[in-house]
């Protein structure tokens, strides 16, 4: 089941999938995780959420219209390739269209490239590092 989460909840997954639980949780919040138009969705079984994604209103310097940044991805290890990242991201792709936003971006890790390239994502810059994390791509969704 999807729900929308708080910012604490987001935040296990986060540091255990997207950190390697080398951190505090409260050492994973974003810049802007509880600005009033950001939101956090999380699939959930068992009462537990198993996939997270965070949402930032946030437009790329270079393009124009309204724009969220997709952020903090991450799936439980169990629930990896089954589907519930896509389940999020194409639920919150309707929520985003419902509010007339143009576009969705984010910063891709490299594992995670053939994931967003399915969802109809297109990269959108060369290859970039993020030190102590690993290479990166910006993509690019207009949804509408």
């Amino acid at each position: 089941m999807i729900k929308f989460l708080n910012t604490e909840e987001v935040l296990p997954l986060r540091n255990t999938i997207l950190r390697d639980g080398n951190l505090k949780n409260e050492e994973c919040v974003f810049l802007n995780d509880d600005a009033d138009d950001t939101f956090h969705l999380g699939d959930i079984i068992d009462e537990q959420p198993i996939c997270v994604v965070s949402f930032h209103h946030q437009k790329h310097p270079d393009f124009e219209g309204d724009a969220f940044q997709l952020r903090g991805m991450a799936t439980a290890l169990a629930y990896q390739g089954k589907g519930h990242g896509n389940k999020l991201v194409n639920f919150a792709i309707v929520y985003l269209r419902g509010k007339r936003v143009n576009y969705i971006w984010c910063n891709a890790r490299e594992k995670a490239f053939r994931f967003y390239q399915a969802l109809g994502f297109e990269f959108v810059s060369e290859t970039f590092d993020i030190p102590g994390i690993g290479p990166h791509k910006v993509m690019y969704l207009k949804i509408q």
